[in-house]
């Protein structure tokens, strides 16, 4: 018996919007993926743990590394499929953080955040690139949530 898969494409382009707003409201990459995803699987989880992503934007530290935004998105996924004992399983939560990964760096073409955006941390610039990833790093969440069946279609 197949089950369905319905993809919701409002459902991707408001946690999209979601993301960008959190962005441009002063939250950097890793915090907007973050809460805009809390929202959506993690509700009972404290705002106030976006705390614990803060050092991820900027490729952790502004060191240019790996793109907040898919890190970010890696966090909040560990806190849907994440394991609480290592005698669970760390599977199903190694392959969603793995496509999330893969479908960010087909994206793309790069996880590295010096890669991703050449332009100063304080340039106008960088920022409108920023937003752009962003915004499509939550899209490509959304998606993979929604083909898995873990967000249902309102």
């Amino acid at each position: 018996m197949n089950k369905e898969i319905i993809i919701d494409e409002e459902l991707i382009a408001e946690a999209r919007k979601k993301a960008g707003g959190y962005y441009r409201n002063g939250y950097n990459c890793a915090e907007a993926l973050f809460l805009t995803f809390r929202e959506y699987i993690a509700p009972d989880l404290s705002e106030d743990l976006v705390r614990l992503v803060t050092p991820l934007g900027g490729g952790i530290g502004r060191s240019g590394c790996v793109c907040g935004a898919l890190s970010g998105g890696i966090v909040i996924l560990g806190s849907l499929k994440g394991r609480t004992s290592p005698d669970q399983s760390r599977d199903e939560a190694y392959d969603f953080g793995g496509e999330f990964h893969n479908r960010f760096k087909k994206e793309f073409g790069s996880t590295c955040c010096r890669v991703l955006n050449k332009h100063e941390y304080h340039d106008p610039e960088r920022g409108r690139t920023c937003l752009k990833i962003i915004g499509n790093s939550a899209a490509i969440l959304m998606r993979i949530l929604l083909e898995r069946g873990e967000i249902q279609k309102k």
